[in-house]
């Protein structure tokens, strides 16, 4: 294993984390293929309001709409064809939805359903979209309890399983902790099951390309996801600064007591802190699709103040970029100052130079961001700092 960790630090980075991506597997939330498992969710529920009453930001990743679409359908085996599986989908999806609704509801706290696709996520445009949906969601203290769209997708275009969504999820709204509740207690170093001996892995650094080697597996007859996949979401969470545990579902107030940093499960901790990480991934952005010029009132608020780019700061457009691309901001003498995301294209863009926030309304017709770009997606060049 690479990298000694402090388990003191490690600990400490659980117990600071304050937006958490809490993803359930198909095989506790239906009680491995028996249909929805209410008791089970209505613990979970009481944790997460436990979480949410403590001032932390919570999503819920769960999986279990087929497995429950199958029940109500009444198939005893899962279905091979892509349409049959949508329909089983479509069905549990409700069922799904209203059970988390009602006992979340009856802690106090409100829930919506979000489903998403591949596409979503990689069509930047449509990322910024979900991006800005569950953040609006999380500011109103509202719990997303988020599936994959089974009803749509096809295994072409399918995330594959719910681990990989709960990763990206936690990528999307720069979560601090991923934690991932399984049937299992965590990873060993070799599959118990053949080496009752194999030792416990309780913390290592996630994306230690020893953990893939020890996963191995496959996952349930009622889930897609083995300890690899679980692995390889760490990998993917820790590339945005998220650090994930990988616990059994079952453990008693198992929520609670990990954020309080009680020794359960397996620990992976990211390797760098969210902020760094994406302000690295822009930094290091080579694509530029475009740029911008401001004038120096607003280069003295980016640089010295640390503020967003407002539409009345700039004062040209350069380049064909879209919502969402990397871009240069620029002083008038075509010095690059800093680079950001960009909350509106090109075009867009080009209508609001000079023009005040409260005017983004009356001349797109819509406002997406009061911000061109938003201090938290900008770095700032190494000249500027």
């Amino acid at each position: 294993m690479t990298g000694a960790i402090d388990p003191q630090q490690a600990s400490d980075t659980l117990r600071a984390a304050r937006r958490i991506v809490v993803k359930v597997g198909s095989s506790l939330v239906t009680d491995e293929g028996r249909g929805l498992d209410e008791t089970a969710i209505g613990q979970w529920c009481q944790q997460l309001a436990a979480l949410a009453h403590g001032g932390r930001e919570l999503v819920m990743v769960s999986s279990g709409a087929i497995a429950e679409g199958m029940k109500r359908l009444g198939w005893a085996k899962r279905p091979s064809q892509i349409k049959e599986l949508q329909a089983a989908a479509a069905v549990g999806q409700m069922g799904l939805a209203q059970i988390y609704e009602t006992k979340l509801r009856e802690q106090g706290l409100r829930s919506a359903q979000v489903l998403l696709t591949h596409d979503d996520l990689s069509d930047r445009e449509r990322y910024l979209n979900a991006r800005s949906t569950l953040l609006t969601l999380l500011e109103h203290r509202v719990i997303p309890v988020i599936n994959e769209n089974d009803t749509v997708v096809n295994d072409e275009i399918k995330f594959g399983d719910n681990d990989t969504l709960g990763a990206l999820v936690a990528n999307l709204i720069e979560a601090d902790l991923l934690i991932i509740l399984t049937d299992q207690r965590g990873l060993f170093a070799a599959d118990p099951r053949q080496q009752p001996d194999a030792a416990f892995i309780h913390l290592a650094r996630a994306g230690d390309p020893a953990l893939e080697a020890m996963a191995g597996g496959a996952g349930s007859g009622i889930g897609k996801g083995g300890m690899l996949t679980k692995i390889l979401a760490a990998r993917r969470a820790a590339g945005s600064g998220a650090s994930t545990v990988i616990a059994w579902g079952r453990e008693p107030d198992v929520l609670p007591c990990l954020t309080q940093g009680e020794a359960i499960g397996t620990w992976l901790i990211a390797p760098t802190h969210k902020t760094q990480a994406r302000k690295q991934w822009i930094a290091d952005h080579l694509q530029l699709r475009g740029a911008v010029a401001i004038d120096a009132g607003a280069a003295r608020k980016l640089t010295g103040e640390g503020k967003s780019l407002l539409p009345v700061g700039m004062t040209a457009v350069r380049g064909a970029f879209k919502r969402g691309d990397v871009i240069a901001i620029c002083d008038e003498a075509g010095a690059e100052l800093a680079r950001g995301l960009a909350n509106y294209s090109a075009a867009e863009a080009r209508l609001l130079c000079r023009k005040p926030s409260g005017d983004i309304q009356p001349i797109l017709g819509y406002a997406a961001e009061p911000e061109m770009v938003h201090r938290d997606n900008l770095v700032l060049s190494a000249s500027a700092r």
